[in-house]
Order: structure tokens, then sequence, then C-alpha cells
């Protein structure tokens, strides 16, 4: 150790920098969970909130809340806000607000100034308060008035913060925050209105137990079809995606340390083979094979404990970095912290990996001879493994794999991770023997440069193996990464974009909806409107077991997770194939029926004949499934999960939901029928595709970006272990390139050589990792995202260009040094 750590610097980076990929990214998860538990009463808006989708609470159901504590209620819905004259208008997030509101944390205003003045009716006029970005839409400042419904109410303020939001879900639209004695009086609350009524409790007694809160709600009130939640999952949809996405980048993290586990292997035995002559000594002093083995396992356990602290010390900063950005989006107050959990998590995988990948070479050295050590150009390489050694790497590679499996969130992922990975590995190593077979039996070439470099390839300790293994993974991952990026943004921008309707129409009354399909025929000649009726339902039971007691696979889970979308219909909709069942008669009668989407269905394990329950308006609803039917959810056309037969929701008051369809539209001529509409009919909510998909876009942009830094940290990773690769044959190449240059070898001849080896290798490296990406974003787009594939040429000329850059690069530089050596010394070795 006194001889400094030299020849372990690529086996510090690369332990360094994956335990810090791992634990910066548990860490920064592990931050905003504990934000989120921390502040949970303030983001749910309460200590239970309680759910009610196109109805009012009965005052009965609000008299059972109160008797806890203090309620505060509030109203959601999407509605288009206009300005008086009638030139623009924008889809506003309107939330309707009692006096309690907010029961806990508060709302900041520009100017600052209580909630309740700003949103009071003064001179016959509401108050509102209303995002920056409300704003900045309409080109308007506060004082000015805008029209919601059939009421004119007066901004009075900016909302620079919203205490709920997060607990409110997606946000597709600017906020417009106003009082409830507003919302009644715009008139856009009408029957099969798609509004959602949150009643918020604070518990007089905060030793109330919301478990049985809940359930005495629901024993009281079996048919409300409440949707109940505490403090404890305050932002659900917030709390998966910060799930999902740690996973996601603890699997990369994970993928760069495994990759780093080549180069540790690889600066293991390039260590060991520059202390032949200290091992020959020691055996020659009559020192075992094991003592040596335990001296250098003792090296290399203090080398990688520098590493991992390192690596820690990273990960431990990433908090306090990335607390400001995040912020900035996720309103919430992250207070960074050190976390010991997810260090601890790194340092395990440091360990085991750092072992695992170190137990070979370190055995190999046991049986070498003195002898050989001192008077053959032979290294630990050419020797076998031990048994005991071999199923000492696989103990610790299983360690790896099972403590992966653990962590995991989605076990269904972390096993194609796993399996994925122990895969490549097999398959980069048969990659690596079918290059060396393939070259060995070439025809001998005339060109001296060429033939050399044919045999540098298939020769005992020759790269090839180190080379395939080291850049193959990072380069797979890149492919992987880029393919699926691309294909996002493709589909999302252009695919979906010439597929999709121009617009859809929410909450059109069934009174208005023919006067609202002439007045499009006015708007938009030669359009296509499609129309059909909505409600909204929450799925409660399946074959009468409440969801809630069910064990569903995450898959399918999102079915069964809040409100969804039902319709009814005495035909199969368009765009959609029945593929088991029959399809009810027009005048259909009996009993109620209900049509599944296949893929949704089979997700859940349902068959023909179940039951499910569904609560609509407060009213469980219970009909059999008649038919599976495969949907085109690709196509953006109206598209159910549930079509039910039209005798299950005779009489009930519904909304009707249409799509418009605009051949070779203009910008103006769907702005003329965004402002048409919207002046023509105040109580319908427009959106106009193209802003949903620029959303989209934006959403998925940053998404992208923590995608490729993932992918930079693997190839970072592929970097440091291929050098540290091509430093491990340095010794080997020296000997070669004395001997050549003593039998008559020129040093443009050997350099010739050398570029030709590396750019094969390169070349053979980049096409597996191509091929075997592209399958992989496959599986991903196809498989897991139900995304059409493509094959991106773009991406595999840039792959297959680094490739070379890399291994012609990294290989030179390490060559230059070797074609310098004196040949003397090197002869005497001999």
């Amino acid at each position: 150790m006194r001889g400094g750590v030299r020849g372990f610097v690529i086996f510090l980076l690369c332990l360094t920098l994956g335990v810090a990929s791992i634990a910066a990214v548990n860490s920064v998860s592990e931050m905003m969970t504990s934000g989120i538990e921390r502040e949970g009463r303030t983001i749910l808006g309460g200590d239970m909130r309680f759910g009610l989708n196109g109805r009012e609470a009965s005052e009965a159901e609000k008299t059972f809340l109160a008797r806890f504590g203090t309620l505060a209620e509030t109203a959601n819905l999407r509605s288009m806000a206009r300005l008086p004259d009638g030139t623009n208008q924008t889809l506003s997030e309107v939330k309707a607000v009692d006096g309690q509101y907010p029961l806990y944390g508060a709302v900041e205003t520009d100017p600052a100034a209580p909630l309740g003045d700003l949103l009071a009716e003064r001179n016959g006029r509401f108050g509102a308060v209303a995002a920056p970005e409300f704003f900045d839409r309409l080109g308007i400042e506060p004082g000015a008035t805008v029209l919601l419904g059939g009421i004119e109410v007066e901004l009075r303020g900016r909302l620079t913060r919203e205490p709920d939001v997060l607990s409110d879900g997606f946000i597709f639209a600017p906020r417009l925050l106003i009082s409830g004695e507003a919302l009644r009086a715009s008139g856009l609350i009408q029957p099969g209105s798609l509004v959602e009524y949150d009643y918020k409790l604070r518990f007089a007694d905060p030793a109330l137990d919301p478990a049985g809160v809940e359930a005495q709600a629901k024993a009281e009130f079996p048919q409300a079809g409440w949707s109940i939640r505490d403090a404890r999952e305050a932002a659900p949809s917030l709390q998966r995606s910060i799930d999902r996405f740690s996973q996601f980048l603890t699997l990369v993290g994970l993928t760069a340390l495994i990759v780093g586990g080549v180069g540790i292997a690889n600066a293991v035995s390039a260590y060991l083979d520059g202390k032949r002559t200290v091992i020959a000594t020691f055996k020659s002093l009559g020192a075992g094979g094991g003592f040596v083995v335990w001296i250098y396992l003792i090296q290399i356990g203090l080398l990688a404990s520098l590493g991992i602290v390192a690596g820690l010390v990273l990960g431990a900063l990433a908090p306090f970095a990335a607390a400001g950005f995040l912020e900035a989006y996720i309103p919430v107050s992250t207070h960074p912290s050190v976390y010991p959990g997810a260090l601890l998590l790194a340092t395990a995988f440091g360990y085991l990996t750092a072992f695992a990948f170190a137990i070979l070479p370190l055995g190999r050295t046991r049986d070498i001879a003195a002898t050989a050590l001192f008077r053959s150009n032979e290294g630990p390489g050419a020797l076998r493994t031990r048994l005991s050694y071999a199923l000492t790497a696989g103990a610790l590679a299983l360690g790896i794999a099972g403590l992966a499996f653990v962590m995991a969130g989605d076990k269904r992922i972390a096993s194609v991770f796993l399996v994925a990975t122990a895969v490549a590995f097999v398959v980069l190593r048969l990659v690596s023997v079918a290059i060396r077979t393939l070259a060995a039996r070439l025809p001998r070439v005339r060109s001296t440069p060429l033939r050399l470099a044919i045999g540098n390839i298939h020769r005992p300790g020759a790269l090839t193996h180190s080379v395939v293994l080291s850049l193959g993974l990072g380069l797979t991952l890149l492919v992987t990464l880029a393919t699926i990026d691309n294909a996002l943004r493709r589909e999302i921008g252009t695919s979906i974009a010439a597929r999709a309707p121009n617009f859809f129409f929410v909450d059109i009354q069934s009174a208005e909806i023919d006067p609202f399909r002439a007045r499009i025929a006015e708007l938009a000649p030669g359009s296509s409107l499609d129309a059909v009726p909505m409600l909204r339902g929450r799925i409660v039971k399946l074959n009468g077991t409440d969801v809630s007691q069910l064990q569903v696979p995450p898959e399918g889970a999102w079915v069964l997770r809040g409100d969804r979308g039902v319709t009814y219909a005495a035909a199969p909709p368009e765009n959609t194939t029945v593929t088991q069942g029959q399809w009810w008669a027009a005048d259909y009668a009996g009993e109620p029926l209900v049509s599944f989407s296949a893929k949704e269905g089979g997700e859940l394990g349902l068959k023909l004949g179940d039951t499910i329950s569904v609560n609509v308006l407060g009213r469980e609803i219970t009909a059999r499934i008649a038919n599976f039917r495969a949907v085109e959810w690709e196509s953006m056309s109206i598209n159910f999960v549930m079509v039910f037969s039209p005798n299950t929701f005779a009489g009930a008051p519904h909304a009707w939901l249409a799509t418009l369809q605009m051949p070779n539209a203009t910008g103006d001529g769907e702005r003329a029928v965004l402002r048409g509409i919207s002046n023509s009919f105040p109580a319908v909510t427009t959106v106009r595709v193209k802003d949903a998909l620029d959303a989209v876009n934006a959403l998925v942009a940053q998404l992208a970006l923590a995608i490729r830094a993932a992918a930079a940290v693997a190839l970072v990773s592929s970097v440091l272990v291929l050098s540290g690769a091509l430093a491990a044959g340095n010794r080997t190449r020296v000997h070669d390139a004395v001997v050549l240059k003593t039998l008559g070898a020129t040093r443009g001849t050997l350099i010739r050589a050398y570029v030709a080896e590396y750019m094969t290798l390169g070349a053979a490296t980049a096409l597996f990792a191509i091929g075997a990406g592209a399958l992989a974003a496959w599986y991903v787009l196809a498989r897991v995202m139900r995304l059409p594939f493509a094959f991106d040429g773009g991406v595999a000329l840039g792959v297959l260009a680094v490739a070379l850059v890399l291994t012609v690069g990294f290989g030179l530089a390490g060559t230059w040094r070797v074609l310098g050596q004196k040949a003397a010394p090197v002869l005497r070795e001999l």
C-alpha cells in the first residue's frame, strides 16, 4: 500500500461512480418522500380527505364528517376562461373553495391579502386569483376581468403558492381560484358535469385514528362512493412517480456499477500482474497461496473502502445540490439531510460488486508457481480458477441480484433487469469468443499490419474479452435509452399529433348536443365530430370482493385507482374489435352488461361472466362482463375501459364527450373554433390537443434529461473500464512490441496494426450493442409502453462512431508508451 494507488485509479473511479449514482438517487428519493410525509396534512389539505365525483355530499354526509372536526369544501373542474370581448380564451383548472380553506398551510398571493377578501363579491363581481401562467396566456394583468361560465370575475391577484396543489393530481392548465358562491353562480355545474368535490377534515382531536373514521364513514354510507385518503398518502400519484423513477435510476446506477465491476477485475488483474515478482518472493520464502490471496484481498478491501467512501460523500451531497432545483418544480419543502438508509444500500452494492469481480483474478494468483513468475511472460489470467473462488464470486453476484430484487418496488421490472444483465454478460462473452474464433480462422493476409492485428485479436491473453465486455454493456445501455427517448419524442411530436383529433370537448349537456353539432358545422365545415355520452365511475368490487382487498398486478392497478370515464353504447365503438364473447342486441333490456378492454381485463384476471360493481353518482351498479374487446388507445379517438349496455344508466344524468377532426386545419381555423365554441357554449370545456401534446412534450423533455444523465453515467463507466482493460494488457504489449521491433518491425507498422485491431474490436462491439440495444428498446416500447418501434439509424451511427473513437483513441494512448520501451530490460526477462 505504501506504493500508492496509481495502479488502482480505474478501480477507484469505477467504484466511486457507481456508488455515488446509487447513493445520490436514493438520497434524493428519500428527501422527497420525507418531505411529502412531513407536510402530509398541508399537501392533503387536512387530516383526511373525502372525494366524490360528479355529486356534492348530502347534508347527512356533511353533518357526519363535521362531527370529527372542522370541514372545508372544495370543488375542482376544468373550464374555459374568456376575455369579455371574446378575442382570447384559455383552459383553466378551476378550484372553488369555502371560507374554511385552507385548513393547513397558507395560500400566498401577490399582492398579499386575506383570501376571503380576494374572492369576495364586490359590486356584483366575484373575485379570483390565478396562476401567473393564466395571465400570460391571456395577456392581461391583475385587475382585469374574465368571463367564467355565465359570470364575470375580477382577477385580484396572482396565486404564488397553493398548499394542497399536489394532492389534486396532474394539473393540466393554469389554476383559477374562486369561491364556492362564484362557482354556483357561474352555471358551470350541470347534471353530468365532470366536477370533483373534496371534503377536507381537520380533526378536533389529533389522536383520532383515520382508519376508524374511514370505517365509520363506509359503514354509515355504504353507497356513497367515497374516495378516502389521509395524510399518510397525501400525494399518491407523485409518490408513485418518485418511487418508479428512483427504481429506474437505481437500476441504471447499478448497471454503471456492474460495468465498473469489469474495470475492477481488469484493475486487479493488472495490479497483480505488476506484483508478480513480489508474489514470487513471498512464495519463494515459503508463503502459501492462501496467505498471498489474503494479503491482496485485504489491500483490495481497503482500496474499495476508499472508493466507496468517496462515492458516499458525493451521494450524500446530492440532496443538498438538488433541493433548490426540485423545489422549483415540485412545491414541497425538501429540508435536505444525510440519509443513512440510502448510503447503506449504496455501500452494500459497492462492497458486493468490488469483491465479486476481484475474487476471480485473486483466486488465479494462488496457483501461479514462483518460477513462472520470475521467468515467464505468463500472467495470472492464463490459469484456471479454483471452484471455491468461482463459487464465492457466484454467491456475491447472487447477493447483488438479491439485494436489487428485495429493494425494488416493481419486482417484475427488477427481474427483467437482472435477467437481462446476466444474459448480456453471457452473450458478450459469446460475442468475444466468436470474434476470436473468426479471427483465428481467417486466411493468411499479405499485409503485415493487418496480419498482426488479426493475430492480436485471437492470441492467448488478447484484449478481445475485456474490450467487448467493458464497452459492450455501456454502449448497449446507451443505445437502449437513446432509442426509447427518440421514440417517445417522435410518437408524441409526430405520430400522435398526426392521428389525434384537433379538439376534445367535455361537459356538453344532453340538451345542447344538437345545437353543438350545428355550431361545429358552421365553424368547421367538412370536419368530423364524434360524440358519446360519458359518466364518471369508480370500480369498487370485482366478483363481489372489495377492490381494496385484492392483490392486483402493478400494470393493472391503474384501472382500479380513482374514477374512470364510462359510457354506454348499443353497438361496438369504432377502432375496437370484440375478441371474446358477443355484443348485446340494440334493444337489450336484461341485467346490466359491460364490455371490458381485453388487455386491462387480462391484467386484472377477469373472465367472461365475471361481475364488476361501479359506483356512479353515489349509486353502486353491478354488471356482468358480456365480452372483451381490443382497444386501440394509440388511435387517440374516444375509448373507454368499460362500455355498458344502454339500459344500465337509463335516466341517469350525464354529459357528452366529443372529438373534432379537422383535415388540413390551420392555426387560424383552430382558433376560430376555440373562440366560437367558448363564446357560444361557455360551460363546455374545450381542449386543444396541440396544447396538451406540448405540455406532455415538456414533461417528457424533463424525464429525458434524467435519462440522458443516466446514460452518460453508464458511458463514463464504460470508458473507465475500457481504459483499464487496455492498460491491463500493456505488459504483454511491451513484450510483443520489443520482440517485433527486434525482428525489424517499424513503429509505423505496429501503430497500423494496433489501429486495425482496435477498429475491429470497436466496430464488432458497436454492432453487437446496436443490435442488443435495439432489441431491448423494442421490448420496452412494444411490450411495456405499447408504442411502435422504429430502428434509429442516427443512434446506430453515433454509437459506432463513439466505439471507434474510444477504442482507437484509448488504445493508441496506451500503446504509444509501450512503443517507447527500451528493448534490453524486457529481453532480459524472457
